[in-house]
């Protein structure tokens, strides 16, 4: 029986992750370990709080003391690591939380799992760290470029997980993975900003031209890779997890537009953030060689997506207030 310590699980990612992993291997247990910070909300594993397998820990992974507790305690041996600030506007504002966080907090679990035996720790990361590029994809070999203050954390804390595998012969392996969408994200992020203003009636700020690309994949399809690569990865390895959904935020931006019934004139252009990437690609032919693919096709996922904000507003109404 795996035990996995789930850090970040009341995310978005993570707390999907959560309710897959339970539902498709009722042999595991899962402690998920989570500060409970403005996006992790509580509401997300609601369902299953009470679900045998699963257990929550209130608690900060730059807690030395807590996260050897829980590791020790709960006999865990395997650790997946979603936790991280992740929102870009809110690093160019304050990089503090993000270094503490991302690296610091990276460290303190590393340490942790160093010290009780762990048998594998797949760190989750972000195709941000590679940076931009006018063309081509890039592969888990190239070099890192990171623009934001938050891509610079997920490299830093990317490089020290890696160096713990060199170094000490932690199991480690990392995953970066494009621009996930899908139920519980937190309605800071595209689709579920755009799609909820919407629904209340107010326009959505589309970033400078509107043309910079993303690649996106349903958090599912993210999930189900993690899931593959804990069973199938070699430690000290980057995989690199990519739908091939690439689309401009003004196609994005049209397509939620459509599905609602609405037309551009509820677009509101703003100006850029400082050093927007302008496109990210990620080549995954090293993960899809060793059998994974994306299950769900783009426009299903994301007619069920805004489909789900549209019923569950009871869920995205109170964050934000």
């Amino acid at each position: 029986m795996k035990r996995i310590l789930v850090t970040g699980g009341l995310g978005f990612i993570g707390s999907n992750f959560i309710r897959m992993m339970l539902e498709e291997h009722p042999d595991i247990t899962i402690t998920n370990l989570d500060a409970v910070t403005y996006a992790g909300n509580p509401a997300n594993l609601k369902d299953i709080e009470n679900e045998p397998g699963y257990s929550f820990t209130r608690g900060d992974i730059c807690d030395r003391d807590l996260v050897f507790s829980v590791l020790d305690r709960q006999n865990i041996d395997t650790i997946v690591h979603f936790a991280a600030e992740s929102h870009v506007d809110r690093s160019i504002e304050d990089s503090s939380v993000f270094v503490r966080t991302n690296v610091l907090g990276t460290q303190v679990l590393l340490e942790s799992a160093l010290k009780c035996g762990v048998e594998r720790f797949v760190h989750i990361s972000t195709d941000e760290v590679y940076g931009s590029t006018p063309d081509g994809s890039f592969s888990e070999t190239d070099n890192l470029a990171p623009s934001s203050p938050y891509s610079a954390s997920k490299a830093g804390s990317d490089l020290l997980a890696l160096s713990y595998h060199k170094t000490h012969g932690l199991p480690v392996i990392v995953t970066r993975c494009t621009n996930n969408f899908g139920p519980y994200q937190y309605p800071e992020k595209l689709i579920p900003l755009f799609t909820t203003n919407l629904v209340d009636g107010k326009k959505v700020p589309v970033y400078g031209s509107g043309k910079n690309v993303r690649d996106w994949i349903y958090v599912l399809d993210h999930n189900r890779a993690v899931d593959f690569i804990l069973e199938n990865g070699s430690p000290g390895e980057i995989y690199n997890i990519s739908s091939g959904n690439e689309l401009n935020n003004l196609e994005i931006t049209g397509t939620i537009l459509s599905l609602l019934g609405m037309d551009e004139s509820m677009i509101e252009y703003v100006a850029d953030r400082p050093g927007h990437d302008w496109r990210y690609s990620l080549d995954s032919t090293k993960l899809r060689s060793m059998g994974w693919r994306p299950e769900y096709d783009f426009e299903t996922a994301m007619r069920e997506t805004v489909s789900w904000y549209r019923e569950n507003e009871w869920w995205w109404r109170p964050l934000k207030r």
